[in-house]
């Protein structure tokens, strides 16, 4: 694909922090409400050649990020805790060799509670995984069959229970705004989450994406929108009264639990995507590419089997795209970002979207304060309506 590269005065002046996101597209079934790119176990779990793909697919990227510090490695899908600790431990010891990764790194693996085995866990954490990621969902078993889990609530806590055993930071996954869920019920799945003693949990209001099942044909008895926001209001309350920091749009934190990887997207840093469907985007001094690699997981491998730079798309972000796409990640930060970082990492100066800035100030979207982009508390409710004053 031919790259136009845009040139302006401000180019980067440094290249921002690198992380490493790694997708694992299997699951056990897949869920009725999940638009990710994951796709049921049918014959096996290829773990050898799709680990071989991704040592070859990372090969490729390497040119361009040559030398540069890795911060954080994110295992995402799908549901990567279906892999063999083994694998894993072959694969990040094949990351080690390629990559310059910091020795503090923050290393996330999510885990279904369904492929929950103790000797698995303890596994992965010998193979140097630092943060376990639990898609929980729900404690309630009701609630679990509706919206298709594999596990129960006791699997749940089990699994909860032994990964706080293992990894200093976990983090536990909640849904709400559920089929017949109620305030109460709600809160009954955030005051056990927050009785596990995790310190980092997120929680996701259900939502009906296109092209799922819940999309297709809605599952009775989904709360209203007033219903809806009194859960929402109760989960978030519940989550600030037992000392969790609401840092980001749907993540809740204790004091330095933050989930570092994520905190690198919000802020625009950069991020090898590697794995089937991988989105990525690396910086250079003269331009911002983007990058996608083949969503299906046969497509994925034939092309890195094959030739790897057939499978990855690769496109410059365009000098007009970038404030929206700097302010899409920055604005879900509560306490958003310092506006010296839109020129620190597009290039771009503040002078030249003020009138876009002033918009926002003015439908009361965005902090008044020149040193940082802030949302405010209307602006954090209505944050399609703050990203709109940016296109």
């Amino acid at each position: 694909m031919t790259q136009i590269a845009f040139r302006q005065p401000g180019s980067l002046a440094a290249l921002p922090p690198l992380s490493l996101y790694i997708h694992i597209p299997w699951c056990i079934k897949k869920c009725p409400y999940c638009d990710f790119n994951s796709h049921s176990l049918k014959n096996g779990l290829p773990e050898a050649a799709y680990i071989d793909a991704l040592l070859a697919d990372l090969q490729t990227e390497l040119p361009n990020i040559w030398g540069r510090p890795v911060e954080t490695i994110f295992f995402g899908g799908g549901t990567p805790s279906l892999f063999q600790a083994a694998s894993i431990d072959r694969l990040l010891g094949g990351l080690r060799s390629l990559l310059r990764l910091q020795p503090e790194a923050e290393i996330t693996l999510e885990a279904n509670p369904g492929t929950f085995e103790i000797e698995k866990f303890k596994g992965f954490k010998d193979a140097g995984i630092t943060r376990l990621s639990i898609g929980v969902q729900s404690f309630d078993d009701t609630m679990l069959k509706r919206l298709g889990r594999v596990h129960n609530g006791s699997e749940a806590l089990r699994a909860i229970d032994t990964a706080l055993k293992l990894f200093e930071k976990v983090n536990i996954d909640l849904m709400y705004a559920l089929p017949g869920q109620t305030v109460q019920t709600a809160l009954n799945d955030t005051n056990t989450a927050i009785a596990t003693g995790a310190g980092h949990i997120s929680a996701y209001h259900l939502t009906m994406e296109p092209n799922t099942p819940f999309g297709h044909t809605p599952p009775q008895g989904l709360p209203q929108d007033e219903a809806a926001l009194d859960i929402e209001d109760a989960v978030h309350g519940a989550l600030g009264s037992a000392g969790f920091i609401h840092y980001e749009t749907s993540a809740f934190a204790r004091p330095q639990m933050q989930c570092r990887h994520n905190l690198n997207y919000w802020q625009f840093g950069d991020y090898i995507g590697i794995g089937a469907g991988a989105h990525g985007k690396i910086s250079f001094p003269d331009r911002i590419e983007r990058t996608v690699r083949r969503r299906h997981p046969n497509d994925y491998l034939a092309a890195m089997q094959r030739n790897p730079p057939d499978g990855i798309e690769r496109k410059t972000v365009s000098a007009d795209e970038l404030p929206f796409e700097f302010m899409m990640n920055a604005l879900r930060l509560t306490d958003g970002v310092p506006a010296h970082l839109l020129q620190e990492r597009t290039g771009i100066p503040t002078a030249r979207i003020m009138a876009q800035i002033e918009t926002a100030r003015r439908k009361g979207l965005l902090e008044n304060d020149p040193a940082a982009f802030r949302p405010t508390a209307q602006g954090r409710l209505f944050l399609n309506d703050l990203l709109q004053c940016f296109l």
